[in-house]
């Protein structure tokens, strides 16, 4: 063999190692950076009432989830279930951020499948949840009572994230002194 392939043959192979590697990473382990971070101050207009606001004090002071949805995500309707019986439950407060949707679309996918959010934030420009670091929808963020960013999950929840990961965090987040 001549000397003049082996080094794009050598960087072909690199190339191909680090792709390799790549492809065998979870994506929902994603780290963020706002882990055991305050929340990013907000105030965006509730979708369900123009005239009112929420915010990220209206977060704190007790232990929540917020959740970032869409009408057009169709992960976010294979979590939807899992989200109104955790609500059903009592279990934890859950707050929901509308990412880059039209009110009405919203409006209307709530009303159709069921509306598990205490209250919502509608941020059609998708400009809040680049200060949650959201990478698509759906996510959802565990907060402890003092406003702090304790878990992310990325992707939609399912029973065994819920079961393994977010119930037993809130559980202990709620038992947590201080």
């Amino acid at each position: 063999m001549q000397k003049r392939y082996l080094l794009p043959l050598a960087i072909f192979l690199l190339l191909a190692a680090v792709l390799g590697l790549g492809l065998n990473l979870n994506p929902r382990l994603v780290p963020s950076p706002l882990i055991d971070k305050p929340i990013p101050a907000f105030v965006a207009p509730v979708l369900t009432d123009v005239d009112q606001t929420l915010s990220h004090t209206d977060i704190t002071g007790e232990v929540a989830l917020v959740n970032v949805f869409a009408s057009w995500c169709v992960p976010c309707l294979d979590e939807h279930p899992l989200l109104l019986a955790l609500a059903r439950a009592g279990a934890v407060p859950i707050y929901g951020l509308n990412y880059k949707n039209a009110r009405e679309d919203a409006s209307d996918w709530l009303a159709q499948h069921g509306n598990p959010y205490t209250a919502i934030a509608f941020d059609p420009t998708g400009r809040i949840g680049l200060d949650w670091g959201v990478y698509g929808v759906p996510e959802t963020f565990v907060i402890d009572r003092h406003g702090i960013i304790r878990h992310k999950h990325i992707g939609p929840l399912d029973p065994s994230s819920l079961e393994q990961t977010i119930i037993p965090l809130i559980d202990r987040l709620k038992t947590e002194r201080g």
